[in-house]
């Protein structure tokens, strides 16, 4: 490259033209990188002061040179100006302050102005050759690719992608896959970032929807939208489960994703190294799609809890192992496939769970309604769990149940709202005592119990809570995985993030929508922008008062 700058038009462009065909780039791009280089070079010649320009020409390969001075009265910079005398034997009609241009003859490079040169031109281009692979790898976020092993570097897997490379991160690779050098290898490209090494490409084999491509691949229902994967999850190289959903009625889709003799899930699960994979129908119904997610095991009962995303699995004794299945792993990946947190119970710990319940409910209706066991036994079994639920239920509900009347629910009511009082106002003197301010009563949503909860939690002031974001408020708390869900093995280790996760927000307990949480930070933080609205009020008033001072002054 050295010699380009000094070499005839013809083999200016045959460089140029080599370089941007080698490199896949555009040939103007490597003309502008000769032009700078050039530029760079007479400006060592003639000075680094001179603002001097090169062009070569794309088509000829003719190459000019020259400097650009203004025209002024009096030269004060003799290598950025020039006198109406001087410029006008360059230009006639030049006239002050215009900018001319001083034609220089073409410059021989010596040895280190030629290397010089060089490591511009192979600067640009390799910058260029950068843009050119992201812009072609940007957009391709989600698709398999195909490529070779290049090394293994600490754990991490570089693979030649042809015009770019790709790195497969240690915790994206399927554990115990042996990663050899001059390998082909299929991965999905999860993400491109800019770099100044140029365009990161991170590439998985670990992804659950590097499964789902494969089977895009394998299985042409898939491809052609008739079969739609709905939800994936996996333990890479051990076991995966995979939701599907037919859009003809008459195409099977677990049947479909199965092949002949199980030749279209083999080939996906050879690529994944003998990854065990468990193909279900998807189903609108939530209970059903879990029942159909804890496969191959049984499933008793199914009980939803939307407002937590919790869900409770009864099973028989004899199938708890294996709806758990090894170190939890059944479990976990039903609940990563529906998206909510299963808890498996046994006929008998569901039955346990049910008195405790019944009797913890009933033992609080006798208590705060003043009634005798067997009338708090009977709203218990009518579904009656809270003191506002029998407060602000339709009456007709309530004497609809057999054995009440309407005066007997008019007085349950009654006394129902008296309790939710008492509640009240006993919360409400502990939150004072706490030093609650009482603003805080004022925001949304919030109930003197809510603000007790606060208090406890040093939270006492508008600013307190003004200063919290959405989720330290309203988080629910995530409880520890129940201990039988590992029975084949050892406790689960919790790493501390995930400790911290659990704790939630102050008010999790409560069950607050994030809608609801927002309103209560707004409103506490609304007394912020009153304080801005006052100061220019309050300027203003001190400008008035001046004014008025001078005057009777005067």
């Amino acid at each position: 490259m050295a010699s380009a700058i000094s070499a005839n038009k013809a083999e200016l462009l045959a460089i140029a033209n080599a370089v941007a065909s080698e490199k896949m780039i555009d040939k103007s791009i490597v003309i502008e990188a000769m032009e700078e280089a050039i530029q760079k070079s007479a400006r060592n010649r003639y000075g680094a002061e001179n603002d001097i320009r090169a062009k070569l020409d794309p088509q000829t390969g003719d190459l000019r040179l020259w400097r650009v001075v203004e025209v002024v009265e009096e030269v004060e910079d003799y290598f950025k100006q020039v006198d109406l005398k001087a410029a006008q034997k360059l230009e006639a009609d030049a006239k002050i302050g215009d900018f001319i241009v001083d034609p220089l003859p073409p410059v021989d490079l010596g040895r280190i102005d030629a290397q010089s040169a060089k490591q511009v031109i192979f600067q640009k281009v390799r910058d260029a050759e950068r843009e050119r692979q992201f812009n072609e790898f940007q957009d391709r976020a989600g698709e398999v690719i195909t490529g070779v092993i290049k090394s293994v570097e600490f754990g991490h897997v570089i693979v030649n992608l042809g015009r770019a490379e790709g790195v497969i991160r240690r915790d994206q690779q399927i554990p115990r896959e042996a990663a050899r050098v001059g390998e082909r290898v299929r991965a999905l490209i999860t993400k491109v970032e800019r770099n100044n090494r140029g365009p990161q490409i991170y590439l998985s084999r670990a992804h659950p929807d590097f499964m789902k491509k494969l089977f895009a691949q394998e299985v042409p229902e898939i491809y052609d939208g008739i079969i739609e994967i709905k939800a994936a999850a996996r333990d890479p190289g051990s076991r995966a489960k995979i939701g599907v959903i037919s859009h003809d009625s008459s195409i099977d889709p677990v049947g479909a994703c199965v092949g002949m003799k199980g030749s279209r899930v083999q080939a996906v699960v050879q690529e994944l190294q003998g990854e065990k994979i468990d193909i279900i129908p998807w189903s609108e119904d939530g209970a059903t799609f879990i029942v159909n997610a804890l496969q191959p095991a049984t499933v008793s009962r199914v009980v939803l809890d939307e407002e937590d995303g919790r869900i409770e699995v009864v099973v028989p004794d004899d199938q708890l192992s294996l709806a758990i299945g090894r170190r939890g792993q059944n479990v976990r990946l039903a609940s990563q496939l529906t998206g909510n947190q299963i808890d498996i119970m046994t006929e008998e710990e569901a039955s346990e769970k049910r008195s405790k319940e019944f009797a913890e409910r009933s033992k609080m209706f006798e208590e705060e309604l003043d009634v005798d066991e067997t009338l708090s036994q009977l709203l218990v079994a009518e579904g009656f769990a809270e003191l506002e639920e029998v407060a602000f239920v339709e009456l007709d509900e309530l004497a609809a149940i057999e054995g009440f009347d309407e005066e007997l629910a008019e007085e349950l009511q009654n006394r129902a709202k008296e309790a939710l009082d008492r509640q009240e106002e006993t919360s409400r003197t502990e939150r004072r005592e706490l030093g609650v301010e009482d603003e805080l009563a004022d925001l949304p949503h919030l109930t003197e119990a809510m603000l007790v909860t606060l208090g406890k939690a040093g939270l006492k002031t508008l600013d307190d809570v003004a200063d919290l974001a959405t989720d330290e408020l309203i988080a629910k708390k995530r409880e520890a995985p129940r201990r039988r869900n590992n029975a084949d093995g050892p406790p689960m280790r919790r790493d501390r993030p995930q400790r911290e996760a659990d704790k939630g927000g102050v008010l999790g307990e409560y069950g607050l929508t994030e809608e609801q949480g927002n309103e209560i930070i707004m409103a506490a933080r609304a007394h912020w922008f009153d304080d801005e609205e006052e100061a220019p009020a309050t300027a203003e008033t001190t400008d008035t008062q001046e004014a008025a001072d001078a005057d009777s002054t005067q």
